[in-house]
């Protein structure tokens, strides 16, 4: 992950919620009284976030200080610790929600990652990322699909060649919009193409592309097409498939499965950030209140 990238996107968010200040926390706590606050987890999943938490709060509070409890990509069960983070409470409270909200959606990715490869349970066929990622987040998003354990798809338009059916259709034709490709570009970039069809297939094959993408195929048809894929070329299947019917495409034969529900429609991990305040006699503590909306 570019920290260079993360704190300037951290800013941005903070801009976006603190604004001039936060007219709360201040008023209550000024700036000198200090405190600490748990993150704990609400729900079962894998963890991802450590960054956030570690350079979130110290751009509020360079006096901060962060004792990780887990690392990303971990396991995490109800009611444990991820994270303590002393320092000053304002800037503790002003933190608390933009680190959570980020924390809590890169978690839910990771953990779905980590679903779809076990529904997959492959060693040939790896799981995927695409596209389709919150604008703003996807360097946050795409990371946190490697936590799970799968794997990136290209960043963007800018990385790889993508030739999809819109494409073929203002082309006409796969070969036209492969020769158009070639005769430009730089020897380092891949060029993958969408099909649909067998004549597609063989056409994508003629023309010497990198991967074929089968894209709403069955994987009773990919299976019978990949016997015309030569060696050399990758394949990759997507499109309308969902957790419950991954584990039908574990034989078909295709290098990548790439899954858009990773990232457009994944359900946050539950997070919360509770005061930790010691308790008089010991030296253990209680939780007192909880995150605040």
């Amino acid at each position: 992950m570019n920290l260079i990238k993360l704190r300037l996107l951290l800013e941005q968010f903070f801009i976006e919620d603190i604004g001039e200040r936060d007219v709360t926390s201040e008023l209550i706590f000024g700036n000198e009284s200090r405190g600490s606050l748990v993150l704990l987890a609400k729900d079962e999943g894998v963890f991802c976030g450590e960054k956030i938490i570690r350079i979130g709060f110290e751009m509020l509070d360079e006096s901060s200080q962060v004792i990780m409890k887990v690392k990303d990509g971990e396991k995490v069960g109800i009611g444990q610790e991820l994270a303590y983070i002393t320092g000053r409470i304002s800037d503790l409270l002003k933190a608390e929600r933009v680190v959570l909200n980020l924390v809590q959606r890169m978690s839910g990715i990771a953990t779905k990652t980590e679903e779809a490869v076990r529904a997959l349970d492959s060693e040939n066929t790896r799981i995927c990322d695409t596209r389709k990622t919150t604008p703003g987040l996807r360097m946050l998003e795409k990371y946190a699909v490697r936590c799970g354990g799968g794997f990136n798809h290209r960043y963007g338009l800018y990385d790889a060649v993508m030739i999809k059916d819109n494409h073929i259709a203002f082309a006409s034709s796969i070969r036209n919009a492969v020769e158009a490709v070639r005769s430009s570009l730089g020897h380092m970039v891949k060029v993958e193409v969408e099909i649909e069809t067998k004549d597609q297939l063989l056409e994508a094959i003629e023309a010497k592309v990198d991967c074929i993408m089968f894209d709403n195929r069955t994987p009773k048809q990919i299976e019978e097409w990949m016997a015309y894929v030569p060696e050399g070329i990758l394949t990759e299947a997507s499109g309308g498939i969902t957790l419950d019917t991954l584990g039908s495409y574990r034989n078909c034969g295709v290098d990548y499965i790439s899954l858009g529900f990773l990232t457009h429609s994944v359900k946050s991990l539950d997070i919360s950030a509770k005061v930790k305040a010691e308790t008089k006699g010991d030296a253990q503590y209680e939780y007192i209140g909880g995150a605040r909306s």
